[in-house]
């Protein structure tokens, strides 16, 4: 995970989604973030996919093509480790190209730091 480059921050903004309702993924878990990096509005776009969330991608073959569309365009996505486990999905979730870490401290930075969070 990158925070600085050449020493000076970058405009961050990281997606905190947690909602199992699809609808909410497509129309703007997703969306917007994958949407907000093809722009360049933001220097480094995050996705953090924690609790329900993981459960829905694991069995969501359309969810989990545009997770790939992103990771293809750059936005960065994380899933925590912890809730990964409860739901047993962190295998699929890695399959994926999406990396499961315990996310509570990485979460904590973020938020301290000049991160921007929206939460969904």
């Amino acid at each position: 995970m990158k925070e600085y480059i050449d020493g000076n921050e970058l405009d961050k903004l990281v997606i905190l989604w947690t909602s199992s309702e699809r609808d909410v993924a497509m129309h703007f878990a997703l969306m917007y973030p994958r949407v907000s990096k093809q722009h360049g509005w933001w220097d480094e776009v995050r996705v953090i996919i924690w609790g329900p969330s993981e459960k829905l991608l694991a069995e969501d073959e359309e969810l989990q093509l545009y997770i790939k569309a992103m990771l293809d365009n750059g936005v960065e996505i994380l899933a925590c480790k912890g809730s990964a486990n409860i739901y047993g999905v962190e295998e699929k979730l890695t399959s994926l190209g999406i990396e499961v870490i315990y996310m509570g401290e990485h979460l904590t930075k973020m938020i301290k730091s000049d991160w921007k969070v929206i939460t969904v």
